[in-house]
C-alpha cells in the first residue's frame, strides 16, 4: 500500500527569515512617509540576504505593485518578489504607526509593511511564507500589539511570540 507524503519537517517559523536588522519602527512618522519609502526601505533591508543590490529588489517590488496593489486592508501590506540568485526566504518589517499611503484594497493608510523575497524556484514555499504572514496579521490584537511596538525588538518579540501559535 502507498504512502502518502506527509511532511515531517516543521513548518518555517517567521523569526527564520526575520532578523532584528531588518525591522524598523517609525514611532515618529519621519522616516517612512508613502509606497514609495517603504518599498525603498524595504529593499535595502532585504538586499543584504538576498545577495543583491538593494535597487534590483526596489525595481521588482515597485513593478509587482504596478500589477496589483499588495496592501490587502486592515493597514497592512506584504510586498513580496521573488529572484533567481536568491539564496532562501527573507522577510524585513516596517511598522509605521502613523500610517502611509499604498493604494491598498480597502483605501486605508498601512501601518504594517511586511516584505518579503524568495527564490524564484522556491514558489510553493514562499507562498507558503506569504500565508503565514497573512495569518499572523489577520489577528487584531497582533495587529496592535506592532503599532503599538517602540522599537524593533519590541516587535520582533511580539512576532516570536504569535509565530509559535501559528499553524
Amino acid at each position: 500500500m502507498p504512502t502518502a507524503n506527509v511532511s515531517t519537517e516543521a513548518p518555517m517559523r517567521l523569526t527564520d527569515i526575520l532578523a532584528a536588522d531588518r525591522v524598523l519602527v517609525d514611532v515618529e512618522g519621519s522616516i517612512v512617509r508613502n509606497k514609495n519609502d517603504a518599498l525603498r526601505i524595504l529593499s535595502r533591508m532585504l538586499a543584504p540576504a538576498a545577495g543583491v543590490e538593494a535597487a534590483t529588489i526596489e525595481t521588482l517590488l515597485t513593478e509587482r505593485e504596478a500589477l496589483q496593489s499588495t496592501g490587502i486592508g486592515d493597514g497592512v501590506a506584504i510586498p513580496h518578489t521573488s529572484l533567481e540568485a536568491a539564496p532562501g526566504q527573507a522577510a524585513a518589517l516596517i511598522v509605521c504607526p502613523h500610517g502611509i499611503p499604498f493604494d491598498a484594497i480597502d483605501g486605508k493608510d498601512v501601518t504594517i509593511v511586511f516584505g518579503v523575497v524568495g527564490p524564484r524556484k522556491a514558489t510553493g514555499e514562499h507562498l507558503r511564507v506569504l500565508a503565514r504572514i497573512s495569518r499572523l496579521l489577520r489577528d487584531g490584537p497582533a495587529r496592535q500589539g506592532l503599532i503599538r511596538a517602540l522599537t524593533p525588538a519590541a516587535a520582533l518579540s511580539l512576532i516570536e511570540g504569535q509565530d509559535g501559535a501559528l499553524r
